[in-house]
């Protein structure tokens, strides 16, 4: 994990500011959804993928009936 060598303080409501060059480097824009990490001490910001409600895989899913699945998990559905 690269340090970016931004320092932000922590809001009343428990916000951070993510600078413009990163959201413009990482290509996040005003709603777009975040995932929130932990690993160990740290903190992780993602853009957020959806994975499949089956395999957690985040390959070629897409939504059926309001939930994500992935192309081999709808293969194996509709072979049943």
């Amino acid at each position: 994990m690269k340090p970016a060598g931004v320092v932000r303080k922590v809001d009343q409501l428990g916000r951070i500011v993510l600078p413009k060059s990163l959201r413009k480097r990482y290509q996040m824009n005003e709603g777009d959804p975040v995932e929130i990490l932990v690993q160990g001490d740290h903190i992780i910001l993602e853009r957020y993928r959806p994975r499949c409600v089956f395999c957690s895989s985040m390959e070629n899913v897409t939504e059926y009936k309001e939930r994500h699945v992935c192309g081999a998990c709808m293969t194996e559905m509709s072979a049943i």
